[in-house]
């Protein structure tokens, strides 16, 4: 492992728990851009509760028109009327607030994925990627409902709880008093709860992004996985990983359940006690037997806005652990781009010859608990020609093309190009004068094509054409049963190691590019694939600054200049002649025929 990696640990990390008010914030954000329509999702839920609120008075004078043998009839259509349009009222509503959650997942999924896309290379390398995806699929689930449901649940039953008490008092103080009593008592061992369920639901949530870690772990080396026979012991791993979140999501579920059949309890003995004290003040005459039915209908009533809300304030518990891990997703360091259309003017702006390089004293370390990787790195490259870096593993080439790519600041020094400051060049326009090929040469999963167009998705056909005979790949294009619409594989697993090296080298001249960045490009080829690509390489250095790391002597001679690099410092620089007769260390390396590979 590098000095760059960073370990991940046997279970999913710690997310820090946000304060209340960091929390509300945090989740009014996501509410504000839809808090027109969720105000009108809860002025029709507080319409329906209204409808609701009469249906019990509309009982209590059917109830009374019974005891006077008078019509029923319009009652009746009144209060079928009331049932009919509060249902239709509140199914509409329900609706307008489902609809606007699903909206704010979607904004909150495309703000995350907008955001983790432009992290900071050092933010994604002490992050575990699975846990990332997590956030943007698991947690943002989560916001579905605390951010609408829960919202309007609170006010809506707030209020409809408020106007059922005072019209419960207005018809007995007494049988109120009953009623709220108990409500009191079993709320308090409600509010007991809460706590429990916000931290099993974090803990669920963070094993859940532990499941993700596992699986992209697996799956990203899956043939080493077989190959070693290690599939009973990966699956144990993700099993695991899968019973942690189990236990803390029956555990939340637990907690869940007995806040919720709380309220049925308390209104199930609320309504044993206003049974049995009612019905001795009707036979005492203190009040008619139409008020203690009406009673106990607004006692039911009474059951649906205190569940509204306990289900707020679990939905809270519940969403606050999922914007604590969104937030901590949304409070790791980006890069700064500019918009789309300084983007579009500086990927055009190719022109300029070849680009130089120097590094001045350049110092870096990947963490401040790190040790060094440069100490005090100083060269000059001027434009065209090929330029090799070479030294024994450790010795810091590799990161010699990280900071010109400003995917690592220097710690020290300055790193320039074209004798500008790279932290003075603007992220799109130094990026659009590199062509880079990095070590693994990556395929992303898609079609042949969309690989080959990545860094340059303006292409022409005929440019597409001439770079896959420099990379001589065109004879592969010719077998391939759908050219290059033929779909490559998740990683390009469907292409073999040179190819997908080919890929990537004609990737980067698709782009012409300046300056162009080779690690290790050819350490998979064949000598014939080899001797090709490296004629193509010497006929791109004719035009454009070309630095390679690499470690085949028969690449290394090649180049006009060589920097000999040992324990993060420039030992030599100098043609491979002039190394041979002065560097004792290039010496042994050339007379190994072996360049060791570059970390």
């Amino acid at each position: 492992m590098s000095s760059r990696e960073s370990g991940g640990g046997a279970g999913a990390p710690e997310t820090a728990r946000l304060s209340a008010g960091e929390t509300w914030r945090a989740l009014y954000r996501h509410f504000r851009p839809h808090r027109r329509i969720v105000a009108l999702g809860a002025f029709l839920a507080l319409i329906g509760a209204a409808a609701g609120l009469a249906q019990p008075l509309a009982a209590k004078t059917l109830v009374e028109r019974l005891g006077e043998d008078g019509s029923i009839t319009g009652i009746l259509l009144v209060l079928t009327g009331l049932v009919v349009f509060g249902t239709a009222i509140e199914a509409l509503a329900s609706y307008l607030l489902e609809r606007t959650a699903e909206s704010v997942v979607l904004a909150a999924r495309r703000t995350l994925i907008g955001r983790l896309l432009r992290l900071r290379l050092p933010e994604v390398e002490r992050t575990q990627p699975g846990d990332l995806m997590s956030r943007v699929t698991s947690d943002t689930t989560l916001l579905r409902a605390v951010t609408t449901q829960s919202i309007v649940s609170a006010g809506t039953g707030g209020l409809a709880f408020l106007a059922t008490v005072v019209l419960m008092g207005v018809m007995d103080v007494v049988l109120l008093g009953v009623t709220l009593g108990v409500i009191v008592v079993i709320g308090a061992a409600v509010a007991l709860v809460m706590p429990r369920i916000s931290r099993a639901t974090r803990r669920s949530q963070e094993a859940v992004g532990h499941i993700s870690t596992v699986l992209e772990r697996a799956f990203g080396a899956f043939r080493t996985v077989k190959a070693s026979g290690a599939e009973e012991r990966e699956a144990a791993v993700v099993e695991a990983a899968a019973k942690d979140a189990w236990r803390h999501g029956v555990r939340a579920a637990k907690w869940q359940s007995l806040a919720g059949s709380s309220v049925g309890l308390a209104v199930q003995v609320s309504f044993l006690a206003v049974l049995g004290i009612g019905g001795a003040r009707v036979a005492s005459g203190a009040i008619s037997i139409s008020t203690l039915i009406a009673f106990l209908l607004f006692l039911f009533y009474l059951m649906d806005p205190v569940s509204k809300l306990v289900q707020a304030v679990t939905q809270y518990q519940v969403g606050s652990a999922a914007v604590a891990r969104i937030a901590e997703a949304e409070r790791l360091e980006t890069e700064v781009l500019e918009p789309a259309a300084e983007r579009a003017g500086a990927a055009g702006s190719h022109g300029g010859g070849p680009a130089t390089v120097a590094f001045e004293d350049v110092t870096f370390r990947y963490r401040e608990e790190l040790p060094y990787v440069h100490h005090g790195v100083s060269f000059e490259i001027p434009g065209p020609g090929m330029t090799a870096f070479v030294g024994p593993s450790g010795a810091g080439k590799t990161t010699v093309f990280g900071l010109i790519e400003r995917f690592y600041e220097a710690t020290g020094g300055r790193v320039l190009v074209d004798g500008r400051d790279v932290r003075d060049w603007s992220l799109p326009e130094l990026r659009a004068t590199i062509g880079y090929v990095e070590q693994d040469a990556p395929v992303l999963a898609g079609t042949l094509r969309e690989n080959l167009v990545f860094a340059a998705p303006g292409a022409t056909d005929e440019r597409i054409r001439e770079v896959l005979v420099r990379a001589r790949l065109d004879g592969l294009v010719e077998r391939l049963p759908d050219g290059l619409e033929t779909l490559v594989g998740h990683r390009g697993s469907k292409l073999s190691g040179g190819e997908r090296q080919r890929v990537a080298i004609a990737r980067a001249l698709l782009r012409g590019p300046r300056l162009l960045l080779l690690d290790e490009a050819t350490s998979q080829l064949d000598a014939v694939n080899e001797l090709a690509l490296r004629d193509a390489v010497a006929e791109a250095a004719r035009e454009v600054t070309v630095l390679v790391v690499a470690h085949r002597l028969s690449t290394v001679t090649l180049a006009d200049r060589i920097v000999v690099m040992d324990a993060g410092k420039v030992r030599a620089v100098g043609t491979h002649d002039e190394l041979v007769a002065n560097d004792p260390l290039y010496g042994e390396l050339a007379a190994t025929q072996f360049l060791a590979a570059a970390r």
